[in-house]
């Protein structure tokens, strides 16, 4: 189901799809050419609504990374030997690209000018996007900017360097910001890319870029992927300059803000299960819609036994400050605490994203639902994106609430980062940034001296937990707002493998994968569903049960599930500790060659000049 949903971009294209029909009826197939279409403004909109489809995320939900895990987890995650280079395919594609030239070729068919103007700047879009996503994988790679055909030279071009392709990204983006329309009138509004998406995606790649080249050399054999051919370089100021004044740009254009509705137990999780994207905050998302059937299936991955078993790890829930602002990770025997502690007077976004006692999906206002194990490896069973239980997403998949793509939080979030990396970040910026996130759900501000003052080296500065690459008198805000933008954009975005990516913080996928605190064998209740014996050797109760791994005797055979437990003190397997959700699944990420996707073998073989990526 998951892999064959169809994106419509806007419900009224309907009547757009019918002229194409018609035409392709009455047009024989011999004359339909390029010089025969692309006539109307009709024409580039339909051809083009095939880049939403094809392009943007539409699962952000299954996307993993070291805070969120599932029961059999992907080769991205396990790496080692799982992870190897493949025959084909592996996301190094033209095919979208290929379109994407085929439309500025044959755009100037079309006698509307103002169309032309407008979807000129569209597709330039659109390879940016797309270029965002190879270098964000591959690094350097080709650039193409024209159509190829089967006898073209240009199809065995060797890869560019990245700045080359940086270069002509931000010409591109530059295009698009100056000729897109502002924001669509309703229903349209989320589901239309405009020049406010634009500068949206110049400051993401533009941060991407930044801090990828301040914590990365550029590696052999591509020691010149930071000088274009020209000879041109920049360095990694330029980038994130470029990023906070995008930014900048969309924050004062005051096309969006955040939504709040004054209710911060509510208001963020509100924002991702209501049906319709709020367009407010939400600047690009993919449409899902009850009367036209087009749905997803969160619903059914989060709370079904039969799915992937997806859960927050306790490596992010420990991230999550208290309600006062001070550290979590502060706290007496934090590490030790059962979930009701755990959990208590927390930043409200706990509550908003995982399942915490009082959650009630099923009878609001009475149930307990809490989490359920059979549903969620880790135990925190997260509930962002899960419709309201009468639509009976579990059973069913019908889950039709939008999937938001770009969101003015991340917005704020980048702006702040660019700033911070720079070391240029003032109090006001953050007044303008991550304190209106925190002001949303009440969370008090986060001030620049304090944070830097004080940073969390015992837990976001650790080697066990965070990132001890992160030095400078700017590393205590740096640590915050990763601390926000992990919380914030939790299931969203490009996803939070590649935030590690470009910090250079790949070792986080070598971190233990923990799951929620056992307090030994005995009988637990989490909520009206959620009632669990955990036990050792046999026993005699009724239920659900789970038989904790014991490593000083023999275990007895049980057709139970096993929980392995961590002692976190010590570091080792106990009667009680927390779970390790992957403890029989090896997890390795290699900082040799992790940080880039391989070249597939076949494109290799098809194409002498290109070379493959360090140590693949």
């Amino acid at each position: 189901m998951k892999k064959n949903i169809i994106f419509l971009a806007i419900i009224s294209l309907f009547a757009v799809s019918c002229d194409l029909e018609e035409k392709l009826t009455l047009i024989p197939e011999s004359q339909l050419t390029p010089e025969s279409y692309f006539k109307t403004a009709e024409d580039l909109q339909l051809f083009s609504n095939t880049f939403y489809n094809n392009l943007l995320e539409k699962e952000p939900f299954a996307i993993e990374s070291d805070v969120f895990v599932k029961m059999n987890p992907s080769n991205l995650i396990r790496g080692g030997n799982d992870r190897t280079v493949p025959a084909s395919g592996g996301g190094w594609s033209f095919t979208n690209l290929r379109k994407m030239n085929t439309l500025l070729a044959n755009i100037n068919n079309c006698d509307d000018k103002n169309a032309v103007k407008e979807y000129t700047a569209l597709v330039k879009f659109w390879r940016a996007y797309y270029y965002a996503d190879m270098v964000r994988k591959f690094g350097d790679v080709p650039w193409i900017d024209h159509e190829i055909g089967s006898a073209d030279e240009d199809l065995y071009n060797p890869r560019d360097t990245r700045e080359t392709i940086l270069t002509h990204m931000i010409e591109d983006i530059d295009e698009a910001i100056e000729n897109l329309p502002g924001k669509a009138k309703a229903p349209q509004t989320a589901y239309r890319v405009n020049k406010y998406t634009a500068m949206f995606l110049k400051a993401q790649f533009c941060l991407f870029e930044g801090t990828f080249r301040k914590y990365h050399s550029a590696p052999a054999p591509f020691e010149n992927s930071y000088t274009a051919a020209d000879g041109t370089t920049h360095d990694y100021q330029y980038y994130l300059d470029l990023s906070a004044k995008a930014a900048k740009d969309l924050i004062d254009s005051k096309a969006y803000k955040l939504f709040s509705s004054g209710k911060p137990n509510q208001d963020y999780l509100t924002l991702f299960n209501a049906d319709n994207a709020n367009t407010d905050e939400i600047i690009l998302a993919v449409n899902y819609d009850r009367d036209l059937k087009i749905k997803h299936d969160c619903g059914r991955d989060i709370t079904n036994q039969t799915s992937a078993r997806y859960g927050m790890t306790k490596k992010l829930v420990d991230m999550y400050l208290m309600a006062d602002g001070t550290r979590f990770t502060d706290k007496p025997g934090w590490n030790v605490m059962g979930f009701a502690d755990e959990v208590a007077g927390r930043d409200p976004r706990l509550a908003q994203t995982i399942r915490t006692p009082g959650y009630s999906w099923k009878n609001p206002g009475t149930s307990k639902d809490g989490p359920e194990f059979p549903y969620c490896q880790t135990g925190y069973q997260t509930i962002k994106y899960i419709p309201s239980y009468d639509t009976k997403p579990y059973s069913t998949d019908n889950c039709f609430n939008d999937m938001p793509v770009y969101r003015y939080a991340e917005a704020l979030l980048n702006y702040a980062e660019a700033l911070a990396e720079l070391g240029t970040l003032t109090q006001d910026d953050l007044d303008i940034s991550v304190n209106l996130i925190r002001k949303r759900v009440g969370m008090p501000d986060l001030n620049l001296a304090n944070a830097n003052a004080n940073p969390d080296n015992d837990y976001l500065g650790s080697a066990e937990f965070g990132y001890p690459n992160v030095t400078g008198t700017n590393k205590g805000v740096i640590l915050e707002i990763r601390r926000e933008r992990a919380i914030e954009l939790f299931q969203e975005g490009y996803g939070r493998y590649f935030d590690l990516i470009r910090w250079k913080a790949g070792y986080c996928l070598n971190q233990p994968f923990y799951g929620m605190y056992i307090n030994g064998p005995g009988s637990y209740d989490f909520g009206d569903d959620s009632k669990y014996t955990f036990y050792t050797g046999t026993t005699t109760a009724t239920g659900t049960k789970y038989l904790i791994y014991d490593p000083n005797a023999p275990e007895a055979s049980a057709s139970d599930e096993v929980f392995y437990l961590i002692n976190p003190l010590t570091g080792t397997l106990d009667t009680k500790g927390v779970r390790d959700a992957l403890h029989t699944v090896d997890h390795s990420f290699d900082e040799t060659k992790h940080y880039f996707y391989p070249l597939p073998e076949k494109d290799l073989q098809l194409n002498k000049n290109l070379k493959q990526n360090p140590n693949w």
